[in-house]
């Protein structure tokens, strides 16, 4: 792989996707930026983005994509591999925080959610996946959370999307590295991003009229988290260092956080764990990364 690469970012209209873009461009990687409507909604965020890239001469384009929509990744896909001819990283990072009782969740909420934190990465790596097995190495990125290990009452939702994304994550790292292509999850703990000023909230409050006292727990959550929010720079970093990891070395799971939880200790029995299962069903040689070679270039 190039040491310069080329990675697509996803949600990259603000927060952490705007730091990553920032982040790595400013290093020399050229950046795709997608977001949604960027003509429009996010008129003002991508002519920001590409005044900065202008101004101090960043490889920073900034393209059109919903991960919501099957046809829109396709076309960000197809677009940047036009331009660049090759994805070396693509990052899973739109999603958005839902929170509330779960019963005051409706199907329609969760629905969406799961449209945009599970399907969207699902979709992406669909699409992009053809062009790094043709290269024979690629890094799919998934920007999970703490809370995908851990549950917090008023979250679960949110943590049911991360916990599916985990899965997904995981099962992609072990079917994917005999084709050179490694699966890695980035797990931030709270940080200080628009996520909290972007929270969708449960729809349902009849729901909760029976609750008592119980009903003031996700405004306890927001503001823990709030409070004990760190600076996003410190995920940004971590992110430039695992795509500049060389290929075959980096981790599975990377844990970011202020506050620890022991979310790292859950990720080491977990990793115990899954080389057992692994043994057990005689996939341990099947699983093992294989380095490709790289063609292409830009």
């Amino acid at each position: 792989m190039n040491s310069k690469q080329i990675v697509l970012i996803t949600g990259s209209s603000t927060g952490f996707g705007r730091l990553f873009t920032e982040t790595l461009a400013r290093k020399g990687h050229t950046v795709f930026a997608t977001m949604r409507d960027p003509g429009g909604r996010n008129a003002k965020n991508a002519s920001e983005i590409r005044a900065l890239a202008q101004k101090d001469s960043l490889p920073i384009h900034v393209l059109e994509m919903d991960v919501t929509d099957d046809a829109s990744v396709e076309r960000g896909i197809d677009a940047a591999v036009s331009k660049a001819g090759r994805i070396d990283v693509a990052i899973n990072n739109a999603g958005y925080f839902l929170t509330g009782l779960e019963e005051a969740v409706t199907t329609e909420q969760a629905r969406h959610l799961m449209d945009t934190n599970f399907l969207g990465p699902v979709r992406v790596n669909r699409a992009v996946l053809p062009h790094m097995r043709r290269q024979r190495s690629g890094v799919l990125m998934h920007i999970s959370s703490g809370a995908g290990r851990v549950v917090l009452p008023s979250a679960g939702f949110y943590c049911a999307s991360k916990f599916a994304l985990e899965a997904l994550a995981e099962a992609y790292s072990y079917e994917l590295a005999a084709q050179g292509i490694e699966s890695v999850i980035v797990e931030p703990g709270a940080y200080e991003t628009p996520v909290f000023g972007n929270t969708v909230t449960a729809a349902d409050e009849g729901r909760i009229s029976t609750y008592g006292a119980i009903k003031e727990i996700p405004a306890k959550v927001n503001a823990a988290l709030s409070s004990g929010a760190g600076n996003a720079q410190e995920v940004a970093d971590a992110v430039l260092r695992i795509i500049e990891t060389p290929a075959g070395e980096k981790q599975l799971r990377y844990f970011v956080s202020p506050q620890k939880f022991g979310v790292d200790e859950i990720n080491a029995v977990s990793k115990q764990v899954q080389a057992n299962v692994l043994e057990a069903f005689g996939l341990t040689a099947d699983t093992k990364f294989v380095k490709g070679k790289a063609v292409g270039s830009v």
